[in-house]
């Protein structure tokens, strides 16, 4: 990701400050600051926008395996409709009928739980992205002062 690359220009840009005699404080090229600082105000949001697409996409699955179940349950009571005339057929229809129901429940549980834990994972990246992203500025701007 782009956002390392720039935070590792930051440390980079801290390391080769000019150190201030008898304090801990650096003193550092502005314009290159600015420039790396603007460059991940850029940046942050393309990472949103991808964990935005995930949780998108998370929920176009969830929609779309939600009509599979659906379509699927239209499909087996449609079958069940033109059996009923005999009784045998109509047990076996019904118990395909559970059979459908339950696995199309089980698919979309999966998919749906899937979803979550990989929407999760990204956004728990991008979380920590913005966290380092924020001490490192928080302790730059501490410094400057």
């Amino acid at each position: 990701m782009e956002i390392f690359t720039l935070l590792e220009n930051l440390e980079e840009l801290l390391d080769v400050g000019t150190k201030v005699p008898f304090s801990s404080k650096v003193m550092v090229d502005r314009e290159q600051l600015q420039e790396i600082l603007e460059d991940i105000r850029l940046k942050l949001p393309d990472e949103l926008k991808q964990a935005k697409w995930v949780k998108e996409e998370r929920q176009r699955i969830i929609m779309d395996a939600q009509k599979e179940a659906e379509s699927i349950l239209k499909e087996a009571e449609n079958k069940i409709i033109s059996m009923v005339d005999e009784h045998t057929i109509t047990k076996q229809a019904l118990n395909q009928k559970e059979e459908i129901v339950e696995n199309a429940n089980r698919i979309s549980r999966e998919i749906s739980i899937g979803t979550r834990d990989y929407a999760d994972a990204i956004l728990e990246k991008v979380e920590d992205i913005l966290k380092e992203t924020m001490q490192v500025v928080h302790n730059n701007r501490k410094e400057l002062k």
